[in-house]
């Protein structure tokens, strides 16, 4: 068999549906043995596109998502994905071509160590000079990049090596239970509960799952225990269980401290320190803790558990609300919830262009309760992760982890193309979109039919939020852009604009009507950044 059949065999063994990517002369061996498979190929404009699609396919399946590139620029290109998944903890194998091993006439041209420069952003990378490795390299890749916490690996293929021929066969994939917890550390968890006199539960990424979605909202329920989730843990316990205190937002104090200031014993479920800082809600060190993940955690300062509960987390929150008889009431953190979604519904002034919170309620008006929304990074996904209500696991696609501009596009096309029957909504700034416009063809050529709102303040918004902040002359960061609306219809794609006459709900409901992708340019005014961010949250008083 030709080592590039047998390495697309081997993905069609781990259950590959799609792969990302963007080909280049030095891996059209395995071009032409995916075109004689039954993988999906997506060929993206940029790279960085395809490592971005790729991690989003990893988060939303549980799979690794695959992205190809080729040697050198291309290799590199895919870097900022990689690094990317590698932080958020989705699943993801890259995978790069390489010049021959053997007879390289080109000598040095285009050429980098590939594997090198992945090593540091990787769990683990790998290049393949003999094909006989093959089916073993990505059996164990796939391993590592699924198993807990899940994380990129990255492969190449030199081009000499995928034109060889080998006896080799596909390996089995084998599936890996995840161990229950500890019987003693669940006992010991149950009576720090019971004896705690404010406990909270933190619920972030790695709780992500439907499985610990339907344990833990239970949990809640049984106990009277109280949630609140991260940016990246939003939609796990759904924001109308009346034990929900809703998501974090700003890496500082808001209104969600109001509650965790008040806990003496925080439980965290499927949390990691890169996403929202222990320091953010531990930094008196005052706080019991108790650790639920697949996984032991990561040695921090302000993050040093009590008691770690590690195994699947469905069956660890499982066996605690057996252990936990007693539904207590906790009237601390019901005056936090009246607070915060006081503060969620609060009016606003209504104008034009439309402030942030006339967004997210525009947007939460016309999404259901599974419908998706794909978060770029900008000022804009802090408005969303404070106000946005959420209902179900993975329904709202952000990174708070890398945080990398250029992200949210890519992630919105890849939710549509596993959940066509939802609505999916890309929310981008005009700065991270254009990091990835180009892939508007992309999108075009395989008829995916998203909607994307970009929200446009002709600038960079968070940094100009910032720069204000630290009392800073403005400088530097306001810039042109082009008219998106013509930008879409020049790539074949319908373009609207949001005009002063325009209601915003109204014009995303005709843009989903269509049912085709469709790119809405919305002005949008920041000037209560500061003045909400800086000003109100700095002067935050707790009023119970």
């Amino acid at each position: 068999m030709k080592a590039s059949d047998l390495f697309v065999a081997q993905l069609k063994e781990e259950g590959v549906e799609y792969i990302f990517g963007l080909p280049g002369e030095e891996n059209l061996a395995l071009l032409e043995s995916l075109r004689n498979s039954n993988i999906k190929l997506i060929i993206t404009r940029h790279e960085q596109a395809a490592a971005f699609m790729a991690a989003a396919y990893g988060r939303l399946t549980g799979k690794a998502g695959v992205c190809f590139s080729t040697l050198g620029p291309g290799a590199t290109n895919l870097v900022t994905g990689v690094a990317q998944a590698q932080l958020i903890g989705a699943p993801l194998i890259s995978i790069s071509g390489q010049k021959a091993l053997v007879d390289n006439w080109q000598a040095r041209f285009q050429l980098v160590d590939v594997v090198r420069i992945m090593e540091p952003l990787c769990k683990k990378a790998v290049s393949i000079f003999d094909p006989g490795m093959i089916p073993t390299v990505i059996r164990n890749a796939f391993k590592h990049a699924e198993a807990e916490k899940p994380g990129a690996v990255h492969i190449e293929l030199p081009e000499d090596v995928a034109e060889e021929e080998t006896d080799a066969v596909v390996q089995k994939r084998s599936e890996i239970k995840i161990p229950y917890p500890d019987p003693k550390a669940v006992e010991m968890a149950a009576s720090m509960i019971s004896e705690a006199e404010n406990p909270l539960i933190i619920v972030s990424s790695g709780a992500n799952r439907k499985a610990v979605t339907e344990e833990l909202e239970y949990f809640a329920r049984k106990t009277g225990i109280y949630l609140v989730h991260t940016q990246m843990g939003k939609g796990v316990v759904p924001d109308d269980c009346l034990y929900s205190l809703f998501a974090t937002g700003i890496h500082a104090r808001d209104y969600v401290n109001c509650g965790i200031d008040g806990a003496d014993l925080i439980i965290t479920v499927g949390y990691d320190i890169v996403e929202y800082p222990p320091y953010l809600w531990n930094r008196y060190l005052d706080k019991k803790i108790i650790n639920i993940d697949f996984v032991e955690s990561v040695p921090d300062r302000y993050f040093n558990p009590a008691v770690e509960v590690i195994g699947d987390i469905a069956s660890s929150i499982r066996q605690l609300a057996a252990k936990i008889q007693e539904k207590r009431e906790f009237p601390f953190f019901e005056n936090t919830r009246t607070f915060i979604e006081e503060k969620i519904n609060s009016p606003f002034r209504k104008g034009y262009p439309p402030l942030p919170q006339e967004v997210v309620r525009s947007v939460r008006k016309v999404l259901g309760r599974k419908d998706i929304i794909s978060l770029d990074n900008g000022i804009y996904k802090l408005w969303f992760s404070r106000l946005y209500k959420t209902y179900a696991p993975n329904t709202v696609l952000l990174d708070n982890a890398l945080a990398t501009m250029g992200a949210g596009f890519s992630a919105g096309l890849v939710a549509k193309l596993l959940h066509p029957e939802r609505r999916v909504l890309a929310v981008c700034g005009d700065g991270g979109f254009m990091m990835n416009c180009q892939e508007l063809e992309t999108a075009a050529r395989y008829g995916i039919p998203l909607v994307v709102l970009i929200l446009n303040d002709n600038a960079f918004g968070f940094i100009k939020w910032k720069q204000k902040k630290m009392h800073f002359e403005d400088f530097a960061l306001d810039y042109g852009n082009p008219d998106f609306a013509l930008l879409a219809e020049s790539f074949g794609v319908t373009g609207m604009k949001v005009k002063e006459t325009d209601d915003l709900t109204e014009v995303l409901e005709k843009a989903f009507s269509l049912n085709k992708l469709v790119v809405i340019e919305c002005p949008i005014d920041y000037s209560v950044n500061y003045e909400t961010f800086s000003i109100e949250l700095g002067n935050l008083v707790c009023k119970f």
